[in-house]
């Protein structure tokens, strides 16, 4: 059928906005639950839920071994490195890391696909990676050199997995793909977890349960299988633009849910960022050729 493109990129919107609370909400899981325990949690609900809402003939059609092993990788080991950097590193050096995303998901399919995308959409990357640094420089503090090191590791195999993504979507059912993958993640960190820290202790409050449940519905849930449902609709470099909603986001929550002070530089920063993805995602919205796909 032919493949509806401004759907796919309504889809990437509302992960890349959802996407936004992830850090905010795993500051306050963390609280509770180690990084291993919090991923595990997260990815173990998120599972259960499409699990059981996905027919077993579409799980069974989307099974194959290299579909687990990047739900293992791209989404087990880069949300427990995210979680072990975030912990070692400010909330705004993490932003400005994750930013780098969509730059590094472009280099990606260069070398590896041996597509490179045009010149306007590199020109996105950067006007967008230049605003994800302006909303996120000179916020928060705790930065540290090795905290930041492990988000920038997360964030390409985040980057690695957006690209083995496109093919991996192929035929298959995107909701049961990313069903597979969370149960992958799931079953992958949770005997890393029981045998690094032993089982969690007690909530201390509620604050962080409840950051638990919404990180795994809003956070986890939502954007993942929206990212899957958009990215078969539109250039994975492309997808990859949307990823830096979620510095926009972050720093939006932290102006009104934390008090942060903003000024124009914030803003403009937020301006660069929608104006970057613009631009890298109107090569695909000019190109009128259906995209075409067997599955959906």
């Amino acid at each position: 059928m032919i493949v509806n493109r401004s759907r796919g990129l309504a889809a990437l919107t509302v992960a890349g906005v959802a996407w936004g609370t992830s850090v905010p909400l795993s500051k306050v899981a963390l609280a509770w639950l180690d990084p291993g325990w919090l991923t595990a949690v997260r990815f173990a609900l998120a599972a259960a839920v499409l699990v059981a809402a996905v027919p077993r003939q579409k799980l069974r059609s989307a099974f194959s071994w290299q579909v687990l092993a990047w739900g293992v990788v791209g989404y087990g080991g880069a949300v427990l490195v995210q979680n072990v950097g975030v912990q070692k590193t400010s909330v705004t050096h993490a932003a400005l890391l994750i930013g780098a995303g969509p730059v590094l998901i472009a280099v990606i399919t260069a070398l590896w696909r041996h597509v490179v995308a045009r010149p306007l959409a590199w020109l996105g990357f950067a006007v967008s990676l230049a605003g994800v640094a302006a909303v996120a420089g000179g916020r928060g503090g705790g930065a540290s050199p090795a905290g930041d090191a492990l988000v920038l590791i997360s964030t390409a195999l985040v980057a690695g997995m957006a690209v083995a993504q496109a093919r991996l979507l192929a035929d298959r059912d995107p909701v049961a793909v990313t069903a597979i993958q969370f149960a992958g993640a799931a079953l992958a960190t949770l005997p890393f977890a029981a045998c690094t820290t032993g089982l969690p202790a007690a909530p201390a409050s509620a604050g962080p349960v409840l950051a638990v449940i919404v990180l795994t519905a809003a956070a986890t849930l939502l954007p993942f299988t929206l990212f899957a449902y958009g990215q078969r609709r539109v250039p994975a470099e492309v997808a990859g633009a949307f990823l830096n909603l979620e510095p926009l986001v972050g720093a939006a929550i932290g102006i009104v849910a934390f008090g942060d002070s903003v000024g124009p530089r914030q803003v403009l920063g937020g301006v660069g960022i929608v104006a970057g993805i613009a631009l890298s995602s109107l090569p695909a919205l000019r190109d009128r050729r259906p995209r075409l796909a067997t599955a959906g």
